[in-house]
């Protein structure tokens, strides 16, 4: 990786606008819809160790051998080199081909009916400060060097991150316009979920979308850690004179949450060092607090219903369940930071982590204490395995998220799951088919 001196911000190049440039996508060449289903993953950071052997399994060309590469010693995150070969061995034979036009891709996930649609492109790098791509969470400096790394060696995007706006518009409409075309391609993922691509090359097409969107600003869904190697990237090559080129831009899906809004769910917290009774008995100082008798099914229900009234939470060791509602007002203020906007305050991950984790538990809130799991199944495991306590959330709604990003705040990390996630490996955009590469 780089070591030098970043430049200024100031010295970087900021788009006019949201910008959504056409690209070359690298994709898989001459596969069916069964087969290009075998080649795809998941986002590389909902991955397990268990998942990736199976899909490492499931056919040596998986675009999982690129975004979590390992050395000849199987140490995942290790083998950046490797992944770099690989791709340059896989574009050789034909596995994977640029499309001889560059392009909006039109993307669109329908889960059991539920559709999600968007436009994939090379989105204008700008720092939050620029007002146009806006984060909702603050990231942590391991995965983003992980990801520099491999961006690095690759020279490529390799999979995309997830931006929401809203209102309509001409883009919107160019992208509900492609109903009853029959797709580029489309493949059904193993959760069912099934993933269409259109590609839209029409000129006056592509101008319309671009008027449309460069008055706009975007909100970051997922892929907060994969936008700062973005920026950190682009700030590297800078810094190391290499003037303006793909470095510029990075990939991503673009949705209108009016017209396709994604579904959002809660990342849920495991506390392996705390036993649920100590987790209960310490919480009543500030919750209304009560036991639920009629196991996870009427728990998960109470849950939902409290979460309408305000902030609530459920506390389990996979036995018992706990409901915490109705956080004490004056412990809030007292702990809550006054200077922060009222949508981040009002959030149930500050409350979470602010009152309950770090007031009333009194411990550190870190990632070797506060752990985080994406379903209940998982948090459910893990504070059984731990004997510890695992907190569930509601999920925090798309309009929460937005507002908390127009304010300039920052929410707890891991705070939101937007889901249906877009699958790796249906549009890769490598540096090399780019016009300004050098």
């Amino acid at each position: 990786m780089s070591s030098a001196p970043l430049p200024p911000h100031a010295s970087l190049p900021v788009p006019d606008g949201l910008v959504l440039a056409p690209f070359r996508a690298l994709r898989y060449a001459g596969v069916g819809d069964t087969e290009l289903a075998r080649l795809l993953s998941p986002p590389y950071d909902v991955i397990d160790a268990d998942e990736q052997l199976a899909l490492e399994g499931a056919d040596p060309r998986n675009v999982v051998r690129l975004i979590l590469p390992r050395d000849e010693n199987g140490i995942p995150g290790s083998g950046y080199p490797l992944a770099a070969s690989r791709l340059s061995e896989w574009r050789a034979a034909g596995v994977l081909c640029p499309d001889e036009r560059p392009a909006l891709y039109v993307y669109e996930m329908d889960d059991a009916g539920a559709r999600t649609r968007g436009l994939v492109g090379a989105v204008g790098l700008a720092q939050p400060e620029a007002n146009i791509v806006l984060p909702h969470e603050n990231t942590m400096a391991g995965p983003v060097a992980d990801r520099l790394a491999l961006t690095e060696a690759t020279g490529a995007n390799l999979e995309p991150i997830y931006l929401v706006y809203a209102g309509g518009g001409a883009a919107t409409e160019v992208v509900s316009s492609f109903d009853g075309q029959p797709p580029l391609v489309q493949t059904t993922a193993a959760d069912g979920v099934r993933h269409r691509l259109w590609a839209l090359t029409d000129p006056a097409a592509l101008a319309e979308v671009a008027a449309d969107l460069l008055p706009r600003r975007a909100t970051i869904a997922d892929g907060h850690h994969r936008y700062a190697t973005y920026l950190r990237h682009q700030a590297d090559r800078h810094a190391a004179g290499a003037g303006p080129g793909p470095w510029d831009r990075g990939l991503a899906l673009l949705v209108d949450a009016s017209a396709y809004g994604p579904q959002v769910h809660p990342i849920h917290r495991v506390i392996p060092g705390l036993p649920l009774q100590a987790a209960e008995r310490a919480a009543a100082a500030g919750f209304a607090v009560r036991e639920m008798a009629g196991g996870e099914p009427d728990a998960l229900a109470a849950l939902a219903a409290a979460g309408k009234d305000g902030a609530a939470f459920l506390l389990t060791d996979g036995t018992r369940w706990v409901l915490l509602t109705e956080p004490d007002q004056a412990l809030l203020d007292e702990t809550v930071p006054a200077d922060r906007s009222a949508a981040w305050r009002r959030l149930d991950v500050t409350i979470a982590h602010r009152l309950l984790v770090d007031r009333l538990w009194q411990l550190h809130d870190h990632e070797d204490v506060v752990g985080f799991r994406h379903d209940i199944p998982a948090a459910l495991a893990a504070a059984r395995d731990a004997g510890g306590t695992a907190l569930l959330l509601n999920p925090t709604p798309v309009e929460a998220v937005v507002d908390v990003a127009a304010a300039g705040d920052r929410m707890p990390r891991k705070s939101t799951l937007f889901t249906p996630k877009p699958r790796t490996g249906l549009l890769i955009r490598a540096y090399a088919d780019e016009p300004d590469f050098h």
